[in-house]
């Protein structure tokens, strides 16, 4: 499975690209001649396709017959589908290419991988302003993946005490839009760059949050405003190396006032440095392509980075179900 994992992988995008898996959940049980007229295939790649999907057992087949396979089907029927296939897509479209110089970004020590990303700019982030469809692709992902990590934060982070929060590269304000909308006391700044600013705005917009959230344009690393009494950092620190992250939660401390908080919430690799698999595995796409310097790190990298910054108070918050390493650590000034 390793030695021919790109080849799995293409099954599981053709699944997705071409409509398979919704096809299967809409219509359980349909033939092989049936499936090709749906999905617009002659029978060679008809057959190809489900050869492939079943025996990867994203697909089972019953006498002539075809239906999802288990894990697709749970992904399906549990709501998770939408953010899964929206992964397949950032895999395909924007990981696949720039993981072919894996290897020379570890020699190199940069994102050599960054090539593969059409565009001018030292980090994906330039580029995909300059490419409508990558940027699309792009924001489609985050926005699935953070709407799944955001009931988590709902669910499991006590806001009661908080009033404003900086959401610091904020996206398209999905973190700020769910926890406006969660909690109607709290107020939230999304902050991103100039090119990101009119997405967010039109999303608080469109969700109706617009007297609570707003969002503005601004250099994370050149200084982060005062005024709010919680930080949020998702999905953040990852991109960073270690001296970065420690810079960012140095300017989070000297902006919050006493007894304020950052929450810094991401996949978490375990401290004895051997898994979760998915951390490992994503970390490839930080070496490669984003251009900060990062991987995914421990619970204890982050919690260090967050001492170092004058933090005296770290937690830990691990959400039980997520099908994701997902952690969540809070640091109080």
């Amino acid at each position: 499975m390793v030695l021919f994992g790109h080849a799995a992988f293409q099954y599981l995008h053709a699944g997705c690209e071409l409509g398979l898996f919704r096809l299967l959940h809409r219509r359980p049980g349909l033939d092989r001649q049936a499936l090709g007229e749906e999905l617009g295939l002659p029978e060679r790649p008809a057959s190809i396709l489900l050869f492939g999907t079943t025996s990867l057992r994203l697909v089972e087949r019953t006498d002539d017959t075809y239906r999802n396979g288990a894990v697709i089907n749970a992904l399906m029927t549990t709501g998770q589908w939408t953010a899964f296939e929206a992964a397949v897509e950032f895999e395909a479209h924007i990981n696949y290419g720039g993981l072919q110089d894996f290897s020379a970004s570890l020699k190199e020590n940069s994102n050599i991988g960054l090539r593969r990303i059409p565009g001018e700019g030292p980090t994906l982030y330039h580029r995909l302003s300059q490419n409508q469809e990558l940027n699309e692709v792009f924001f489609h992902y985050m926005h699935s993946w953070s709407d799944m990590v955001n009931r988590h934060l709902i669910e499991m982070v006590d806001f009661s005490r908080v009033h404003r929060m900086l959401d610091v590269g904020g996206g398209d304000g999905v973190n700020a839009i769910a926890l406006a909308s969660a909690f109607p006391h709290l107020r939230v700044t999304v902050l991103e760059l100039t090119d990101v600013v009119p997405r967010a705005q039109r999303q608080i917009i469109a969700a109706g949050v617009e007297d609570r959230v707003r969002a503005v344009a601004g250099d994370m690393f050149v200084g982060l405003p005062t005024g709010h009494d919680c930080m949020l950092f998702a999905h953040q620190v990852q991109i960073w190396p270690v001296e970065k992250n420690i810079e960012l939660f140095c300017k989070a401390h000297a902006a919050l006032s006493a007894g304020g908080q950052v929450i810094v919430t991401n996949s978490m690799a375990s401290d004895s440095g051997d898994g979760p698999l998915y951390a490992a595995l994503d970390s490839a796409y930080f070496a490669a392509i984003p251009g900060g310097g990062g991987m995914v790190y421990s619970w204890g990298q982050i919690e260090e980075c967050l001492h170092k910054a004058g933090f005296s108070t770290v937690e830990r918050i691990r959400p039980e179900q997520a099908w994701t390493p997902l952690g969540i650590i809070r640091g109080i000034k």
